[in-house]
């Protein structure tokens, strides 16, 4: 099966390449840049694509390719940092920018290109980056330029391309275009992969790693944790798949009694409800720091699911989790070594997950897709559509939609201001259009009025967004009657709320989730 390997430099969207390349049916792997070009590593693959990178290329511990990457004739296309790490690597120029050039750029052809075939002059590129080609490599021309620098260059020795913004994000347009230019048209790539081949893998791969062994799975209800159980169920034999759901007391409404009936649809035959509601709200008194909820949670689910699953099974295990590979490069977790931490999910840098993972006794099913993806792969192993559709929601729950300590009372006072929100979505027919709408509880009071009393009351965020991938994401445009009659609905209906705020800020700069 013909594939395109992508050389990670730590960028953030190294895997949001790899998946736009996946919706053209070309299987993809993702190295590490130092990676080197062995015939065993370049087996099938039919081009090579440098990820951007956090870092510049004259920076001390700047990711350095191998030097077998510029003697494979391979086709190859260097993206951002690829770009320049191309550039100084054959006696090119790149200089930093008196300021970064981040956001939306015309780009202008100075000659024509396959890189280009179909894409009309003038385009708006996405531009993030701190560097700037200042001249271009020796051997490379000038293809095009943005409305202040190189754009574009073409080495025609090494059959190399290089473009100084960035393809693979949903605001670059043509941005696909481009890249099944080069994966299709000049690597000649065949379209054959998709995601009956994934689940085909996948499941080979899970049976491999239980080896027979029970498998425990920490379920939240959600898209993610759903859909592992049902490709477990669907792989293995149903008596060793056990399923533990764990309230911590940050759920939302209604939300274990939803779980428990969602999860009995499945077919479990080992199924555990958990209130351990106490033990969470009690280690995490006081704790204000969002590193540290996420640590003490990711570690308390742990000792939890230990103590629960020592009364039912004996021997040893796998611990299966939900996680995307979202959850890993925002954890700094990525393929590369130079990955940088944007925020610590609890299921992947808990010291007691580590410990798991590094002891192989691990299991992530999801851990090369997207929330996208997901989806359809739920679909294939007979996942409901009920649940499918369903917005993501953080493992630790309201924890991290509660800014500042957490208490029983602000729970409260979230769990039924989130519920008013998601609910008026659903009945104006607006939650299928969102891709993840909440509401955040902020750690400030507003002045008020209650009747003719003066009150300080507590201000909620709302939050709306719109994505395709979770990677970045644009803010709904509410009509404004939908967005006030909502907010007049929680002020009126939920006791403490004194002031609705809308959050406006698209990801990036901003994450989805405020903490």
């Amino acid at each position: 099966m013909d594939k395109i390997l992508v050389f990670d430099f730590g960028s953030q969207t190294t895997q949001l390449i790899a998946r736009r390349i996946r919706d053209f049916g070309v299987y993809t792997d993702i190295v590490t840049a130092e990676s080197e070009c062995t015939p065993g590593l370049l087996e099938d693959v039919k081009g090579i694509i440098l990820s951007g990178s956090p870092y510049s290329v004259y920076e001390e511990g700047a990711p350095v390719p191998h030097p077998s990457i510029y003697k494979t004739g391979l086709p190859m296309l260097g993206i951002c940092y690829g770009f320049q790490r191309m550039t100084a690597d054959n006696s090119g120029e790149v200089k930093a920018l008196d300021k970064t050039e981040y956001g939306r750029s015309a780009i202008n052809y100075k000659e024509d290109s396959p890189l280009f075939a179909g894409i009309p002059d003038g385009f708006i590129s996405w531009m993030s980056h701190g560097d700037s080609i200042a001249s271009l490599g020796e051997g490379f021309r000038l293809i095009a330029e943005s409305e202040h620098h190189i754009a574009c260059g073409y080495n025609e020795k090494f059959n190399a391309y290089g473009i100084q913004f960035h393809p693979e994000v949903s605001h670059c347009e043509h941005g696909t275009d481009i890249l099944k230019n080069f994966v299709t048209g000049i690597c000649g790539a065949d379209t054959g992969w998709d995601m009956d081949t994934y689940l085909k893998q996948e499941m080979e791969a899970v049976r491999k790693q239980a080896d027979g062994r029970d498998v425990l799975l920490l379920i939240s209800g959600g898209v993610d944790s759903t859909v592992v159980g049902g490709l477990l169920l669907k792989a293995l034999d149903p008596s060793k798949v056990h399923l533990m759901y764990i309230d911590t007391g940050m759920m939302r409404k209604n939300e274990s009694a939803e779980v428990e009936a969602g999860l009995k649809k499945l077919g479990a035959e080992n199924l555990y409800l958990i209130d351990a509601s106490d033990r969470f709200l009690t280690a995490l008194k006081g704790v204000s720091e969002p590193e540290k909820k996420r640590e003490i949670i990711g570690d308390l689910f742990i000792k939890v699911q230990e103590d629960e699953i020592n009364k039912r099974l004996q021997g040893d295990y796998m611990l299966a989790q939900g996680t995307l590979y979202t959850d890993l490069i925002e954890s700094g977790k990525g393929v590369g070594k130079k990955a940088q931490v944007i925020k610590s999910h609890h299921n992947v840098r808990s010291p007691l997950v580590e410990a798991k993972r590094d002891a192989g006794l691990i299991i992530e099913p999801l851990g090369k897709l997207y929330k996208d993806e997901v989806r359809e792969l739920g679909r294939k192993v007979g996942i409901s559509e009920e649940i499918i559709r369903r917005h993501p929601f953080p493992g630790p729950g309201l924890a991290v939609r509660i800014i500042g300590d957490i208490t029983v009372e602000k729970c409260d006072v979230l769990r039924e201001a989130d519920w008013i929100f998601i609910n008026e979505l659903k009945s104006r027919g607006l939650y299928d259009k969102i891709w993840q709408a909440f509401a955040v509880l902020l750690p400030i009071r507003s002045v008020g009025v209650a009747g003719d009393l003066r009150e300080y009351g507590n201000v909620l965020a709302l939050r709306a967004i719109t994505s395709s991938d979770g990677m970045t994401a644009d803010v709904y445009p509410f009509d404004t009657k939908d967005i006030l009659e909502i907010s007049s609905l929680i002020t009126n209906s939920v006791r403490g709320i004194g002031r609705v705020v809308y959050d406006i800020s698209s990801k990036p700069p901003a994450t989805i989730e405020w903490e």
